[in-house]
Parts: C-alpha cells; sequence; structure tokens
C-alpha cells in the first residue's frame, strides 16, 4: 500500500532523532541497507506485509535477520514501525528517509537508464556533464538497464527526461508516418 504521507512522517521523525544523537549517517546507512533489502527479498517484504502473521513473529524475525548488521538507533526504530503496525511500509519509510537525507546533504538523484550496462567512464562523463550544465554540487547516480529502449539511454533529473533513446527516435518516425506529411505536399 502506498502510503508517502505517512512514510515522510516516520522518516522525518528517524531524521531529526539522528540528527539529534549525531547519527544521520549511520541512519542513512541503515535505511539504505534495509532499502536494498526489501528490494533484493520479496519474501522479507511479503513478511512484513502480511497481516496472517503475528506481531511479535514479525520483531522476531526483524531481530534476527537485520539486528546484527543495523545500529541500536533503527533498531528501536523498527521496534517502533511494528509496534504502531505500520512495518509494512519498512521499505517506502526508507525510501522516504533517504531522500530527507539527500534533501539535508544537497544530493541530487540522476538516474540513467540504458539498454545495455553503462561502463565506468560513461558513468563519470555523464556525472560530470550534469554537474557542469545542471549546477549540481553532490551527484547520485543511479542506473538502471532496460532493452526495451533498444540503445541510447535516458537521463531523469530534478523532474527533467532526456530521452536519447533508439525506441523515442523510432515513436517519433512511426508518428510521422501516421500523420504523412509528404502525401500532402505532393497535391
Amino acid at each position: 500500500m502506498q502510503n508517502p504521507r505517512l512514510a515522510g512522517r516516520y522518516a522525518k521523525s528517524l531524521v531529526v532523532i539522528a540528527q539529534e544523537q549525531n547519527q544521520l549517517e549511520t541512519a542513512y546507512a541503515d535505511m539504505k541497507y534495509l532499502q536494498d533489502l526489501c528490494k533484493q527479498s520479496k519474501e522479507f517484504a511479503n513478511v512484513l506485509r502480511s497481516p496472517v502473521i503475528r506481531d511479535e513473529i514479525k520483531e522476531k524475525v526483524l531481530t534476527e535477520v537485520v539486528s546484527k548488521n543495523i545500529s541500536p538507533l533503527t533498531n528501536s526504530f523498527l521496534k517502533l514501525l511494528v509496534k504502531k503496525n505500520r512495518e509494512a511500509n519498512l521499505a517506502e519509510i526508507a525510501g522516504a528517509f533517504v531522500d530527507q537525507y539527500n534533501e539535508i546533504k544537497d544530493i541530487h538523484r540522476v538516474k540513467l537508464t540504458t539498454a545495455a550496462p553503462a561502463s565506468e567512464e560513461v558513468k563519470a562523463a555523464i556525472i560530470a556533464k550534469v554537474k557542469a550544465d545542471a549546477g549540481l554540487a553532490n551527484v547520485e547516480l543511479v542506473t538502471e538497464v532496460k532493452e526495451s529502449i533498444i540503445g541510447g539511454f535516458q537521463l531523469e533529473y530534478k523532474g527533467n527526461l532526456i530521452d536519447a533513446s533508439i525506441a523515442r527516435d523510432l515513436r517519433d518516425i512511426q508518428k510521422q508516418f501516421q500523420k504523412n506529411i509528404y502525401v500532402q505536399n505532393i497535391r
């Protein structure tokens, strides 16, 4: 269930507590870990979302799976989520925390979508170009491989999309043929 307001509020509370205790970097690392864990392990995410599994069991699962890899502050936060029946929103809360951390640290997320994995040189060149053109100091590059774009790339940042993919070029050509502007010029 998507609930961005709830995720934002819980994330904000963790940000405030982490800042008060000078553990913002630690909490950020923990939230990135939990976000990745929820993405990679569908079973883990399904356990947290299940209305059939009791809260005590969910808390035990969380303790066994993640307690050794995260800080005591984040462990306490997870216990609070279970107590308030908000553990199903953990992935969304972790994402909201990362977004708020990026806003605090003035880090801008740039998403690069390619048809094949991009090399490190290409990634570095794109980061440098985005920093220079958009005037961004800190850039976090997120890459995605999507074969449906056929070739080229798509670049998203600050609400903008630069689509230099072959799939877009083919769609443009298809639109031109559908309009058939050349037949009108012959008449």
